[in-house]
C-alpha cells in the first residue's frame, strides 16, 4: 500500500460508536489520522429516506459538526443519515472527494467511489466490495497493548480464560429474563466443569437487571465483570483469553472476536433474522464460530483480516481516481 500520510480524510458519521469504529479501523489501516465529523439531521429530514432530502449540507442540526470547504481527499462515511450529506459533499467538490461508504447505503452503490458492505447485506455491484462480517479496529499491535495494560486485572483468574462480550436485544433479536438466568446457569457450569475464568464484558444494550442477574449466579466464582465503570478492557479481553463467548446479536463484536484467531463460540438469543443467520453460517464455514452449548472448545483457523483487505482495495482505488482526476 502506498504511503497516503499526506491524504486529508474525514470520517463522516451519526455518532453510533459501533459504526464509528469500523470507520477508524479502516482509517487506521491506511495509515491515516482522519477528522472525526458526527452529523444528526434536522426534522423532518432525520425521518426521510437519502433519496429525499433536499439541501442536505443544510439539513443539519445546528448541534452537528458541518461539512464545509476545504473539502477533504477522502471522505469514509457509515449510517443512512450520512448518505445525502457526503453525496453532497462530494457534489460540492465537483467529484474532487473519493468517497466510501461503509454498509449498505439504501441508494444506487454507482454513485459512491467504494461501498464497503457484509456479505450477508447481499450488495453487489462493481463499486461494492463485500467483507466477512465488519470492519475492525483489531489488529496485533492492539492486543499486545491491551494484554499489556489488563493483565493485573485478570492475573488471579484461572485458565483457560474465557472473555465473555454481552450484548443485548436490538431491532431482531430479544434477550428475555429467562434467556439471562439460563445464561447464568450455562456459565457457572463451564466454570465448574472446566475450571475457567470468566472476564465478561457488558454493552450499553445489556441492562443493568441482566448483569445482576448474571452476579448472582458467578457469586464466589472466578469471574471479573466490566460494566463502563472504568477504562475498557476489551481489547485486553480479546487479547489474554482463550476462548471467546459473544452473543449473537453483535456483527461487529463477532467480527472483532474472530479476528484474533482464538475459539469464538456465539451465545444464542430469542429471535433473529436472515441476515444474521448468514452471517452466523459464514463464520462457522471458516471456521472461527461454533454454537455455545455449555462447553468450550480448542480449535484453531485463520483470523479474519478484512479490514486490512478492504484497505488495500480502497488505496488501490482511491490512486487510481486520484491519477484520472490530474489527467482532466
Amino acid at each position: 500500500m502506498r504511503n497516503l500520510a499526506s491524504i486529508r480524510s474525514w470520517i463522516v458519521t451519526d455518532g453510533k460508536a459501533g459504526m464509528e469504529s469500523q470507520c477508524l479501523g479502516l482509517a487506521e489501516a491506511l495509515g491515516l489520522s482522519p477528522e472525526v465529523k458526527r452529523i444528526a439531521p434536522r426534522a423532518p429530514w432525520r425521518w426521510l429516506p437519502p433519496q429525499a432530502w433536499v439541501g442536505p449540507l443544510t439539513a443539519l442540526s445546528p448541534k452537528a459538526d458541518r461539512l464545509l470547504p476545504p473539502w477533504p481527499d477522502l471522505i469514509i462515511a457509515t449510517g443512512r443519515q450520512t448518505v445525502a450529506p457526503a453525496l453532497a459533499a462530494k457534489r460540492a467538490s465537483d467529484g474532487a472527494i473519493f468517497l466510501a461508504q461503509i454498509q449498505n447505503p439504501g441508494v444506487d452503490p454507482a454513485r459512491f467511489d467504494l461501498v464497503i458492505a457484509p456479505e450477508h447485506d447481499g450488495l453487489a455491484g462493481h463499486k461494492v466490495l463485500s467483507t466477512l462480517g465488519a470492519l475492525t479496529r483489531v489488529t496485533p499491535a492492539r492486543l499486545a497493548a491491551g494484554a499489556s495494560a489488563f493483565q493485573p486485572m485478570l492475573t488471579d483468574l484461572p485458565r483457560p480464560l474465557v472473555a465473555v462480550l454481552l450484548g443485548g436485544p436490538n431491532k431482531v433479536y430479544r434477550m428475555s429474563e429467562q434467556l439471562v438466568e439460563r445464561l447464568g446457569e450455562d456459565l457457572a457450569g463451564l466454570v465448574r466443569r472446566q475450571g475457567c475464568g470468566l472476564a465478561i464484558s457488558a454493552s450499553r444494550r445489556t441492562g443493568a437487571a441482566a448483569m445482576a442477574r448474571l452476579r448472582r449466579h458467578l457469586r464466589g466464582l472466578p469471574a471479573v465483570f466490566w460494566e463502563g465503570e472504568t477504562p475498557n478492557p476489551y481489547f485486553g479481553f480479546l487479547a489474554l483469553a482463550d476462548a471467546i463467548l459473544v452473543t449473537a446479536d453483535s456483527i461487529n463484536m463477532l467480527s472483532e472476536a474472530a479476528s484474533t484467531g482464538k475459539p469464538v463460540h456465539v451465545i444464542d438469543l430469542e429471535g433473529g433474522s436472515a441476515k444474521f443467520r448468514r452471517f452466523h453460517e459464514r463464520l462457522s464455514a471458516v471456521g472461527a464460530a461454533r454454537p455455545f452449548t455449555g462447553t468450550i472448545g480448542d480449535w484453531r483457523y485463520q483470523p479474519l483480516d478484512e479490514t486490512a483487505r478492504a484497505a488495500a482495495e480502497l488505496a488501490r482505488r482511491l490512486e487510481a481516481h486520484r491519477a484520472a482526476r490530474k489527467l482532466q
